[in-house]
Parts: C-alpha cells; sequence; structure tokens
C-alpha cells in the first residue's frame, strides 16, 4: 500500500488550481442513466471515487470513452438493474444510482452503500427508501439486498425530516422521469445541488427552486443528450485556503468560487486571516496571529462538515481556545486522536464536540488516514509540524484530491508518495 512521507515546517507559495468538484461529479455521473443520448462532462476530477463511480456505470451496461478529465457518457444499452457489491461496497455514493435506474428500468436491486469509516454501513438511507416509497415504489430486503421495483413512479409531495444533500439530489434524480408534479419540502441547497438541477434540465427536465428549501419537478418522458462542465470544489478551494493559514503561507487558489465560501471567509476577517479574492480567484496571506473561533458545523451556506477537520488543525495553530462542535457525522472527530499524538491540545467533550487549545508545538508521527477529509487534514498537520511525518492508507485521501501530492511539492511542500 502506498503512504506518504512529509517533512514538516512547511512554507507554501504560488498557485494552485482547483479542481472539479468530487460532490457534483459523484451525482452527474449516475444522472446520465436517466438518457439514452450522448453527454459529456469535462473538469472531471481524476480521482478514485469518480473512477469507481464510472466502473459501476460501466458494469451497468454504460457506453464510456473516458479520458484524465473529461469523459463521453452513452446509458443507451443498460443490460443491469443490480449495482455490483463489490464496487457498491468500496463507495457511498452508489446511492445515487438507486433513483435513476429505478426511474428508467422500473426496478432496482443493491446493497447498502460503503465507503470510509465515516460512510461504510453506518449512514441511514431511511429517506431514500421513503422518497422512493411515496413515489409507489415496493421495497424489500433480502439476503443483503434492497430491492425497489415500481411500475410507474408518480409524482408526491414529500417532506425531508432531516436535511439531506445526497437524499435532495436523489429524489430530484428519480422525480424527473415519474408521471405528475414532484414537490420536495426542506431541502439541501448546497451549490452541487443546483449545479445537478442546471445539467438535467439542460437535458430536457423541469426542475424549479434547486438551490432553496423547495423544489418542483415536473415529470418528462425522456431526457435528451448534453454537455457539462462541472463546477469548481469549494471543499477543495477551502482545504487549501485553511492549509494556507495555518502554514502562515501566502498562496493564490485559481479557478474557484470564492462566493461558495463566505461562511469560511467570513470567520477569516474575525481571525486576523488576510485574503483578497476576485471573481474565480482566493489569496491567502500569512497572519502574525490567528485567534480562535468557535464553529458548528451546518448544512449550507453554513460551516461545512467537510471542512470541519482541516479547520481543527487551523484551531491547533490559533491564539484561545475554540469549541468544534460536529453536529452532521458522529465519527468525523475521532481523528482528533491522531492529533493529539501529535502533540495537539484537544480535550473530547462527547463524541460531537471537542475543545481546542492553541496554539501548540506539533511533532511528526506514523500515522494511518482513517477517511478523506482527516486524511487532508492529517497532511495540514504534518507540514505545520516538526520533523516527519508517515501517513499510510492514502487510497482514502486519494478517493478526492486528484494528484495531491504532486501538486502540493509545486508549492514547496516536502511530501513523497512511496510504495
Amino acid at each position: 500500500m502506498p503512504k506518504f512521507l512529509i517533512e514538516g515546517n512547511a512554507k507554501l507559495s504560488g498557485e494552485i488550481e482547483v479542481k472539479g468538484a468530487k460532490n457534483a461529479a459523484l451525482k452527474i455521473i449516475p444522472a446520465t442513466l436517466l438518457s439514452k443520448e450522448k453527454i459529456n462532462i469535462n473538469n472531471l476530477p481524476d480521482i478514485e471515487d469518480v473512477n469507481r463511480s464510472l466502473e459501476l456505470l460501466k458494469d451497468l451496461g454504460g457506453f464510456l470513452k473516458h479520458s484524465k478529465n473529461s469523459c463521453e457518457i452513452q446509458a443507451e444499452k443498460i443490460t443491469k438493474n443490480e449495482l455490483n457489491p463489490e464496487i457498491a461496497n468500496k463507495l457511498r455514493a452508489s446511492i445515487m444510482f438507486v433513483g435513476p435506474l429505478l426511474a428508467r428500468l422500473g426496478e432496482v436491486k443493491f446493497p447498502h452503500p460503503g465507503g470510509c469509516v465515516i460512510g461504510a454501513g453506518t449512514r441511514p438511507i431511511d429517506l431514500f427508501l421513503e422518497g422512493y416509497g411515496a413515489m409507489g415504489a415496493e421495497i424489500k430486503w433480502k439476503d443483503g439486498f434492497y430491492h425497489i421495483k415500481a411500475k410507474r413512479l408518480k409524482g408526491c409531495a414529500y417532506f425531508f425530516t432531516t436535511v439531506s444533500v445526497t437524499g435532495t439530489e436523489s429524489l430530484m434524480m428519480t422525480a424527473v422521469l415519474a408521471s405528475g408534479t414532484t414537490i420536495l419540502k426542506n431541502c439541501a441547497m448546497e451549490p452541487e445541488i443546483g449545479a445537478l438541477a442546471d445539467f438535467l434540465n439542460g437535458c430536457g427536465a423541469k426542475i424549479k427552486g434547486a438551490g432553496t428549501p423547495t423544489i418542483m419537478i415536473e415529470g418528462v418522458k425522456e431526457l435528451k443528450g448534453g454537455t457539462f462542465n462541472i463546477i469548481p470544489d469549494r471543499i477543495e478551494a477551502g482545504t487549501f485556503a485553511i492549509m494556507a493559514a495555518a502554514t502562515r503561507s501566502k498562496l493564490k487558489i485559481t479557478k474557484c468560487n470564492p462566493g461558495h465560501l463566505e461562511i469560511l471567509l467570513s470567520m477569516f476577517k474575525k481571525q486576523g486571516i488576510g485574503f483578497s479574492s476576485g471573481e474565480d480567484w482566493l489569496e491567502i496571506k500569512p497572519a502574525k496571529v490567528i485567534k480562535s473561533y468557535s464553529i458548528k458545523t451546518h448544512e449550507y451556506p453554513g460551516f461545512p462538515t467537510d471542512l470541519q477537520s482541516p479547520y481543527t488543525v487551523l484551531m491547533t495553530q490559533a491564539a484561545g481556545s475554540s469549541l468544534i462542535h460536529e453536529t452532521i457525522y458522529d465519527r468525523r472527530l475521532l481523528f482528533t486522536d491522531m492529533l493529539t499524538q501529535m502533540g495537539a491540545d484537544i480535550i473530547m467533550c462527547d463524541p460531537h464536540r471537542v475543545v481546542v487549545n492553541g496554539p501548540t508545538k506539533l511533532a511528526g508521527r506514523k500515522l494511518t488516514s482513517p477517511d478523506l477529509r482527516a486524511g487532508i487534514a492529517i497532511i495540514i498537520a504534518a507540514f505545520v509540524a516538526e520533523g516527519k511525518t508517515e501517513v499510510d492508507n492514502i487510497y482514502q485521501i486519494d478517493r478526492g484530491y486528484e494528484n495531491i501530492d504532486t501538486r502540493l511539492s509545486s508549492l514547496g511542500a516536502k511530501i513523497k508518495r512511496i510504495e
């Protein structure tokens, strides 16, 4: 298994380009199942999760022409309605194939979606199942598989009792080919949802309100082909901004959308972290003193759970105490034990809250990446630390960050991938 060797006391400089959004790509790919015509996707991130998603699409019978950052897909002949468990068990986003397959074929069989320690077998899909049922589907569980059937999906009114990004996206895709009108309420409002709606509408869907709490979908008989550019990855952009702040580096982040990071940038102002920005770029400036600031993760436009791990590392370098309150994923704070091993002063109050006291000096250690976002946070901590850090299980990091070692090395970081 490959690992990263990292030397600490890193000072980064130069420019780094943001890639296409992982959380948009993993919804656009299964959405292509809703059309029989050719669909071209550009600005596709070259990451493991995207490769697994394309692998799953191909296994279902989809035709692919895939280059590094683009793909031509045609799902004219879908030969299977069952998700391959060997692939689905590696990918939480496999659940996103269920709605399109159900809408297209009227039947789908799949295992509980997998992924990393954050996603594998622990995150419920009850909202998905309730939504499919509200549209007239029959749902059964047998021998480790869900089996869902619907002769004809019908539009419905569905209220999300818990705000869910993937739930919103899945039911929106499912409703596109249903008869009648579907109204989804208490929807998530992430930019990736609006991007998915833009893609579907470009192919002939009739979706209104995406990016607001209420989405209305008028069912259509079929979707056409089209071309779509994946939006910039706001989590990657935010991660690089936090990385620059934690290492007190001057760094310009390009091909991003600063408007998607308003919560983080408003906090930077209060913390004394300087920055300037334009329409598609953001430059972080070194801060002499970083002030501590508490956060509580929340759905967009609140503080993203996917930036919580990197932000926790930043708080180890801030003056004062900060409370990190994770409200979305139960296991996401467990990685702070690794920061404690590196010398961080962190008190775990309960599984959802930790207090970080800073600033503290960190020291390099041998560590294992438990999940995608904790993995990139460990890299940031290693850059801040004294000495060398060894990071194992970097497949988890490769799941969401394209060629991260090469890109960071170009900024002056001393990071090597070894087999």
